[in-house]
């Protein structure tokens, strides 16, 4: 039984036990009113008998008149207007919720938000520091809440559980124990790791034919950004082609997969070429995707640093009819036509120089990646949390959404690359990183691949020359 089960266990009990106890002090009450209003009015009932109707059982106060028993009109009035009063107070109803964080959102706005006294969110919020950082809260982040409100009213009366998604397999959870204090403890998931595999051949879209082939959603999008700075999936990948992968995933007791983990090999073949990559994490701690040979793969500045891999070129760079102007300029980017929201990624590490509402452009980014190279985002919807003038990026993160703000037509990011001060065309442009494996690190490489073969013979049968693209 989990903690959250428990805690919900033991606030059951409590309140039962306070139902019994109210109760009985009903009943005594009753009785007492009984005999104070009685003096001076003759029953048709002996004394012995004037709390027989008055029964306590499995927690609830029943029979309050009997139908051949007279009483005194004035206490059985008294005694309804009694319970009606108290049956008011104690009826309560616990209220299970899942929130999302939105932005501006704090843990303590969060708590108030429920109905808690600023005193009270204050307190809870010192004991979920003990083990949740209040700074990690994130847009789009998970929360669940258990509290306990009076039927009659909605007034709030107590917060029960609190619970804070702070990965997947792990949460955050404050309860109130039966001592009425809060404790906060971490919970996770036991997992067991396992490795799976995967080959298939692509009918329609890369992702999709993935998918068929029962590869996690996480595990997709991974493999996709792997192989999208060498790639143009749109162009590059046909019916017919292939995939292979071997992959870790991470499940409960039951089997029910909890999260997936990392590509430990990836590889794509197009026709006559074969690009197949493998996970290695040097001495120094850094991990990338090497050849077999113990090639880095050449990234270049993603020429689509966008979520929507198969977006359309609305306008490609060069000379174009200005769809807003009605006369012919240099269009000095490329636009990709995507729905409204979609997730905008850095084309490769830097650091943000602008990010801003910028003229026709827009909500607008620039990112310096080196004394050559900047990339620039238009037309942006917005910005990603904690984008702002001197943050550092990292190729592949989310800096933004797609948008129509500026001068714009419709929704699409309009993409530039700017090298020594001049923009180029991003769809040409080739920004060679990476660093090929030596020594120590290539002969463990090595041993790796050997392992990873052995393991999985049947995928490497087929001895296909290896080719890796730069398109």
């Amino acid at each position: 039984m989990s903690i959250k089960e428990l805690v919900k266990l033991n606030i059951k009990q409590r309140s039962r036990q306070k139902i019994v106890t109210i109760a009985y002090a009903m009943a005594v009450t009753f009785a007492f009113i009984l005999s104070l209003t009685n003096n001076n009015v003759e029953a048709s009932v002996a004394n012995n008998e004037r709390m027989s109707y008055l029964m306590v059982e499995n927690n609830v106060v029943h029979n309050l008149s009997n139908s051949e028993t007279v009483y005194p009109e004035a206490s059985i009035e008294n005694i309804k207007n009694l319970f009606s009063t108290v049956n008011a107070l104690v009826q309560e109803k616990e209220i299970d919720k899942d929130i999302v964080v939105q932005k501006g959102d704090t843990l303590i706005s969060v708590l108030q938000g429920i109905g808690l006294s600023r005193a009270v969110a204050n307190d809870v919020f010192a004991e979920l520091r003990k083990e949740f950082d209040p700074r990690n809260l994130k847009i789009g982040q998970k929360l669940h809440v258990n509290y306990t409100i009076r039927s009659s009213s909605g007034e709030f009366v107590r917060l029960n559980t609190f619970v804070i998604e702070t990965g997947i397999g792990e949460r955050v959870i404050a309860y109130l124990n039966e001592n009425d204090e809060f404790e906060v403890e971490l919970q996770k998931d036991e997992m067991i790791e396992e490795v799976n595999n995967a080959t298939g051949i692509i009918e329609g879209t890369l992702g999709t034919s993935m998918q068929k082939q029962g590869i996690p959603a996480r595990v997709v999008h991974n493999f996709i950004s792997i192989f999208s700075y060498s790639v143009d999936f749109r162009r590059d990948v046909r019916r017919g082609d292939k995939f292979e992968i071997i992959y870790e995933n991470y499940i409960d007791k039951e089997g029910k997969t909890i999260k997936s983990g990392n590509i430990l090999y990836a590889a794509l073949i197009l026709r006559n070429d074969r690009i197949a990559l493998y996970r290695f994490q040097d001495k120094a701690g850094k991990v990338d995707y090497y050849t077999e040979k113990g090639q880095a793969l050449k990234k270049t500045l993603d020429r689509k640093p966008m979520a929507f891999k198969n977006a359309r070129i609305s306008s490609p760079f060069g000379r174009r009819f200005h769809p807003v102007l009605r006369k012919y300029k240099i269009h000095w980017g490329v636009d990709y036509a995507a729905p409204r929201g979609t997730a905008i990624y850095a084309g490769g590490d830097g650091v943000v120089q602008a990010a801003k509402y910028y003229g026709s452009y827009g909500n607008y980014i620039k990112i310096r990646h080196n004394s050559e190279f900047s990339t620039a985002y238009g037309h942006m919807q917005g910005f990603a949390r904690g984008i702002r003038p001197g943050v550092r990026v990292k190729q592949g993160q989310l800096i933004g959404y797609v948008g129509s703000t500026g001068r714009s037509t419709g929704p699409h990011l309009h993409y530039e690359v700017i090298q020594n001060g001049r923009r180029v065309n991003p769809r040409t442009i080739k920004a060679s990183t990476g660093e090929n494996l030596s020594g120590t690190n290539l002969a463990n490489f090595k041993n790796k691949i050997a392992s990873i073969k052995s393991t999985y013979k049947s995928m490497f049968a087929q001895n296909q020359p290896q080719k890796v693209a730069q398109k």
